[in-house]
């Protein structure tokens, strides 16, 4: 059986709209996958079984993850994020001050001088310090977290730091996961070793999209705090996994090469970049067939 297709066999040379994808996150993260998130349902989708697990190892600003709990695509989600101001939104969301979090926000009267009077201060909680990661998130340039980086200057139609500040929306996406938190796990630590110590356990699938680059690409150092990833050190961990895995990655030729040593199989995949240039990445798997055919009904 095969519902009606919502996927052309060249889906993936096709650009998707991400204005008709559900924005979950309260991140504007670099690199963010909301362009994916179609073929990640198709991936979920075509499978036999609901997985039992979905482990996002390097969970950023967690749009697969929230999407895969919010559409039940995995019967539970485990968010994974080493960052610590990253890591203490999460921890904040799916804690017991998701309401403190979006009370802060509302009620905040945002200029530029009280803005950066507050970025001064040291946080004396993790809840201090998620709201002022969405803060610096929601007013810096590219929503970039790592140092060097600084507030919009001109942003939408000069508006500059009030841009990509809208309170109400960032208070609906919070409750909205707040709302979920049951199928969601978080934890703060390195991806790739909760990938090793998940890789044999059944039913389980991960997500894997590295905000690293390879092949001596430099993008990482300005775009992430922690930015340096072993990556053949990754390719050998993923090899070990039982399960099914996605990975994206630059299409680079010492990506192609890893993972033509590990014998999985690649597809490219069409995005557009934040300055909305056509570009290809690439898909990494065990079993890609799913990624050129239509989808099977669950």
């Amino acid at each position: 059986m095969y519902q009606q297709t919502l996927f052309e066999d060249d889906c993936l040379s096709k650009v998707i709209n991400v204005a008709s994808i559900p924005l979950r996150s309260p991140f504007r993260y670099p690199g963010g996958k909301t362009w994916l998130v179609p073929q990640v349902r198709r991936w979920l989708w075509n499978k036999k079984k609901k997985p039992t697990e979905l482990i996002e190892p390097f969970t950023g600003g967690g749009i697969i993850a929230l999407t895969v709990a919010a559409e039940n695509l995995a019967k539970h989600v485990t968010m994974v994020e080493l960052d610590d101001e990253i890591a203490a939104v999460w921890q904040t969301i799916l804690g017991k001050e998701a309401k403190w979090l979006v009370d802060s926000i509302l009620t905040y009267k945002l200029s530029r001088d009280v803005l950066y009077e507050d970025l001064q201060k040291k946080p004396k909680s993790r809840r201090e310090m998620a709201f002022q990661t969405i803060l610096k998130n929601r007013t810096f340039h590219g929503g970039i977290l790592a140092p060097g980086s600084g507030f919009l200057k001109n942003g939408e139609n000069g508006r500059g730091i009030l841009s990509r500040w809208y309170p109400q929306t960032l208070a609906k996406r919070i409750l909205n996961i707040e709302a979920i938190r049951d199928r969601i796990s978080f934890i703060q630590g390195d991806g790739i070793g909760v990938i090793s110590k998940a890789s044999a356990r059944p039913g389980v699938a991960f997500f894997i999209d590295p905000p690293y680059t390879a092949s001596g690409k430099k993008a990482g150092r300005r775009l992430y705090t922690h930015f340096e990833l072993d990556h053949e050190r990754l390719f050998q961990v993923v090899s070990k996994v039982s399960g099914d895995f996605l990975m994206t990655y630059d299409d680079a030729e010492g990506v192609r090469e890893l993972a033509r040593s590990h014998s999985f199989d690649t597809e490219l995949v069409s995005m557009k970049n934040t300055h909305h240039a056509e570009m290809r990445e690439l898909l990494i798997g065990p079993n890609l067939s799913w990624a050129r055919g239509r989808v099977a009904q669950s």
